[in-house]
């Protein structure tokens, strides 16, 4: 739990899905489900600006009856979104996701997007942790050494 996003982004890769603020709710929608992931970042002249989810197009786009291709990402999207560094530990990052109620965290040093950690990443780490763990103490117990 004391290991820093920068081993998880080394493990899954730095691959991020994004799109740009001018592009509608539909583009939107139609980009999350090509890339198979629950949020996109808003970028802008290179630049992390916003992040925008699923649940933003559920709740702002279908949740008032608002038309898909009338409706910009900048309207949608969360504005500055909380950003964390390589260096922020699993366990700072869950306590951060648990306690601001978001799925994805971006990762940033120096301005720079290093990529994007997800509630899924961190359970993901975290059970295969506890894995190692139990397979170690197992072998322990059983007086297998590694």
């Amino acid at each position: 739990m004391r290991t820093p996003l920068s081993v998880l982004l080394k493990d899954k890769g730095s691959i991020t899905h994004s799109i740009s603020p001018v592009a509608t709710g539909y583009e939107c929608t139609q980009k999350l489900n090509q890339s198979g992931v629950g949020a996109l970042l808003v970028i802008e002249n290179g630049k992390l600006i916003g992040i925008i989810s699923e649940r933003d197009l559920i709740r702002k786009v279908l949740g008032k009856s608002i038309d898909p291709n009338a409706v910009k990402v900048s309207e949608l999207m969360t504005h500055n979104p909380t950003t964390v560094l390589p260096s922020t530990t699993v366990q700072e990052a869950m306590k951060l996701i648990t306690e601001k109620r978001f799925r994805h965290l971006p990762v940033v040093e120096n301005g720079v997007l290093l990529g994007v950690i997800s509630i899924g990443d961190l359970t993901r780490w975290v059970m295969l942790q506890q894995e190692y763990e139990i397979a170690a103490l197992t072998g322990y117990i059983h007086g297998n050494t590694r």
